[in-house]
């Protein structure tokens, strides 16, 4: 298989799993929002449903995706601002993500609560991040970072940071 074949081939897994996580990501909230009132049989179904569309469709949709993306990365390499930027909101979605699992785990206690705030809080911060991450991709925009962040985003200056964190030096 020819390297620009695999990069298409990977392009195309990693656009649809992007949008796969994404659309769990955006339903989670939908569904923490029905837990109120619920109890004894109704409240089961629902934690299980919940439980079984985070852990065996989102994170395994949500690790192909960064998973492909990496690869699309090393075979790429792209280092270009609009890049950098667009990893600040995978990690945000990554963050979103996180906090799900930790809220499913709570969420279906007998007193758990979902209050409407965080409803909105969460589905804004998710929507927002898939938003921007589109507008990143699609438009490529020219992006100037500051000095101290240009620093930060320099392709090395990972390397560099954990060298002086963990006392290794060039």
């Amino acid at each position: 298989m020819s390297l620009a074949l695999l990069v298409t081939w990977l392009k195309f897994v990693h656009v649809a799993t992007i949008a796969g996580w994404s659309a769990g990501l955006i339903a989670l909230p939908f569904l923490y929002r029905q837990r109120r009132g619920l109890e004894g049989q109704p409240l089961y179904r629902l934690h299980a449903f919940t439980r079984f569309l985070y852990v065996a469709l989102v994170s395994p949709t949500a690790f192909a995706a960064i998973a492909s993306g990496t690869a699309l990365i090393l075979l790429q390499g792209t280092y270009e601002n609009w890049f950098s930027a667009k990893l600040v909101g995978v990690s945000v979605l990554t963050g979103v993500h996180i906090f799900s699992g930790l809220l499913i785990l709570r969420l279906f206690e007998p007193d758990g609560v979902y209050p409407l705030g965080r409803f909105i809080l969460i589905l804004t911060v998710t929507l927002s991040a898939i938003a921007a991450i589109l507008v990143l991709v699609l438009g490529k925009p020219d992006i100037e970072w500051p000095t101290v962040l240009a620093r930060f985003f320099a392709p090395g200056a990972l390397s560099e940071l954990a060298g002086q964190i963990i006392g290794v030096t060039k």
